[in-house]
């Protein structure tokens, strides 16, 4: 149910912030290049609190990430979506390094991994989740 809160409100604010922006075309490893080679298309905005919020899309138009960006770096909040719109990653960043707790889902919205990081390395134990046939 948390999930489900978080993804609706990380999209409500996602179309508040889009409105007039620039979109900007990436291709699979995230750099810009044309409308034509784009694989996923952004929108950059700015919180005064949280630093630049940026936006990811598939060229579907489904939401692919979403992440804040300050100095350079991801810091704070991040989730990505599978091309289907089911979560794939919920996390956080801190100062451009993964931090806190980490989960990943598989395209049925079942966990199958979970575990915290602090400056970019896994820390303590991680549980990995098995489909059950």
């Amino acid at each position: 149910m948390k999930i489900i809160l978080t993804v609706l409100c990380i999209s409500f604010f996602s179309i508040l912030h889009m409105s007039g922006q620039e979109k900007k075309w990436l291709d699979a490893n995230g750099n810009l290049t044309t409308k034509e080679k784009a694989v996923y298309y952004t929108f950059f905005s700015t919180d005064k609190n949280k630093g630049q919020l940026v936006t990811e899309y598939y060229i579907s138009g489904k939401k692919a990430k979403e992440f804040y960006f300050e100095e350079n770096k991801k810091d704070g909040k991040y989730a990505a979506f599978y091309a289907t719109g089911e979560v794939k990653v919920i996390g956080a960043f801190e100062e451009g390094f993964r931090a806190g707790m980490w989960k990943t889902y598989d395209k049925n919205g079942n966990i199958k991994e979970k575990g915290k990081y602090d400056k970019g390395e896994k820390v303590g134990v991680w549980k990995t989740f098995y489909k059950n046939n």
